[in-house]
């Protein structure tokens, strides 16, 4: 976050007006979110489906203390019902699923058998994975989605993005 404010700051535009650019150059720090997955499932010993879960968990579960906890707790007990932390539980378990297959990817590539023909797809999901919330920001955006509709169209990417890791990680554990 101190990175991303240092390098990436907000720049007050006009409304409506969506910076494609910067926020393209923000989802290009996520990367580093890759390095970490890495090094965190470098040092857990352990078979690699333990390594792939307890770092989806641990970084799913910072991000949703980070990110989502508090205006859930606080808001969430008001008198008053809204439909936002309604969403914003189901966008927790859709991010939950996003960064299990995550993981699974980083896993996947960072072996050092891994097939030369597996490593395009596998990178290409990394990719996905990692600019994901750009292109979903900036389909949002483009197309004037609701806020279900996004959440809907967020779900459906990330099921095929889990979809194709899955299918992935079973054919390479699995036999070749």
């Amino acid at each position: 976050m101190l990175f991303l404010a240092t390098f990436f700051p907000t720049w007050d535009a006009c409304a409506g007006v969506y910076d494609f650019i910067g926020e393209f150059m923000k989802s290009t720090v996520d990367l580093a979110d890759l390095l970490g997955l890495h090094l965190v499932m470098s040092r857990n010993a352990g078979k690699g489906e333990y390594k792939i879960m307890v770092a989806a968990m641990g970084w799913s579960t910072a991000e949703l203390i980070m990110s989502r906890c508090i205006p859930l707790w606080v808001g969430a007990r008001g008198i008053e019902f809204d439909w936002k932390y309604i969403q914003m539980s189901f966008d927790s378990n859709v991010s939950l699923v996003h960064y299990i297959a995550m993981a699974g990817l980083v896993w996947m590539f960072s072996r050092y058998d891994l097939p030369k023909h597996y490593r395009l797809p596998i990178a290409a999901l990394l990719g996905l994975s990692v600019y994901k919330a750009f292109l979903m920001e900036s389909f949002v955006h483009v197309f004037v989605l609701g806020s279900w509709t996004a959440l809907l169209v967020k779900a459906m990417v990330t099921g095929a993005i889990s979809l194709s890791a899955l299918i992935l990680y079973i054919s390479l554990v699995h036999g070749n």
